[in-house]
């Protein structure tokens, strides 16, 4: 790194956390992401340094032989693994990159609502989209890496929103195949009328599949939302039902969503291993003969099916079959793994080794 990007760096970490002083550090979520990997934190990633994660990093410190003072530092991050490492602002974030940094990255992103995958600590296609969108956005050069002037713009960004915070937006729900303004108000607990008011809709009329709609804050149907602990445990009963190793299966749901069961891509992929439409309709239509219920339960079920399915084509061979989970069957086929899918497959199958 250069001389000025050097001071760069420093100006950007400090800049970070003095932010943190005045509502969250995004370097503290850094951590919580590193400590959520190591199955350690199961509160929610917002840069707060409570008690839930001084004693997350107090039970790593232990683990590590560490003097345990609840207190993050270097020998610290450095005991997290590859998570607690490097800090946000030492190094311009490429896609590819894994690291404590990237998920400063996506946290910072996704707060500014450019970023709505996993916080996970990976730079894929999702994390490149939302880089590109904030430098279009700040007129810096488009070019997905986030160099020291994407760094500085994006801390710039953070102290001056928690100077003037917003309010958060309402949740929102897809419209999928089926699915009817009354069907969604009584799943979601909303009396019809004002769920056609709050979005401007005439309830005799056909919903539009891909139509986001505005639903309450807290209504009864935004519940896909189970614990971490609760994610892993379905995940692993349901490896277990249909013969995927749970290692496996966890690993790849923490790529892809964090296990986050209401994470929505912006290519509608959706739930905790994050199943494409076409890719559920093949499971419901081919594999399994029948639709699967919009829960936890059913997005897991679709999801591990096909990736036993992908398994079974690629005769056992995780590689190839986490490449096609990225990639596509057939572009695996044609031209083996690309480029961009070979970081993704060695960091699931590294997660699976402690997973």
């Amino acid at each position: 790194m250069s001389g000025r990007g050097a001071l760069v760096s420093v100006l950007v970490v400090a800049a970070l956390l003095a932010a943190g002083r005045a509502e969250a550090s995004p370097q503290q979520a850094g951590v919580q992401v590193a400590l959520r990997a190591l199955g350690l934190y199961l509160g929610p990633i917002d840069g707060q340094v409570g008690p839930v994660t001084r004693s997350a990093l107090t039970e790593a410190q232990t683990r590590a032989g560490l003097p345990a003072t609840g207190t993050i530092d270097t020998r610290t991050r450095d005991a997290l693994g590859p998570l607690g490492r490097p800090l946000f602002g030492k190094r311009p974030i490429a896609p590819g990159d894994f690291g404590l940094d990237v998920s400063v990255l996506q946290f910072l992103l996704a707060r500014d609502g450019l970023y709505t995958g996993a916080l996970d600590g990976y730079m894929g296609p999702h994390l490149e989209a939302a880089v590109k969108a904030f430098q279009e956005r700040t007129h810096l050069t488009v070019d997905g890496v986030a160099g020291p002037a994407t760094l500085h713009a994006l801390v710039h960004r953070a102290r001056s929103r928690a100077a003037h915070r917003a309010a958060p937006p309402p949740p929102q729900y897809v419209v999928e195949p089926g699915d009817t303004l009354t069907a969604i108000a009584a799943r979601f607990d909303v009396d019809v009328a004002k769920l056609a008011r709050m979005n401007r809709l005439d309830p005799a009329n056909t919903l539009l599949i891909g139509t986001k709609l505005a639903v309450p804050a807290g209504a009864a149907g935004m519940s896909l939302s189970a614990t971490p602990t609760e994610v892993a445990s379905q995940l692993g009963l349901w490896a277990g039902k249909l013969g995927v190793s749970p290692h496996l299966v966890r690993a790849l749901a923490w790529m892809e969503s964090g296990y986050q069961p209401n994470v929505v891509s912006n290519v509608g992929a959706r739930g905790v291993l994050q199943v494409l439409p076409e890719t559920r309709a093949f499971v419901e239509q081919v594999l399994l003969g029948h639709p699967v219920p919009h829960t936890l339960d059913g997005d897991i079920e679709v999801g591990i099916l096909y990736l036993r399915h992908l398994l079974g084509q690629f005769e056992g061979d995780t590689s190839l079959a986490l490449g096609a989970w990225y990639q596509g069957e057939a572009a695996v086929r044609a031209y083996g793994l690309y480029k961009v899918t070979k970081p993704f497959v060695a960091d699931v199958l590294a997660l699976s080794g402690r997973m």
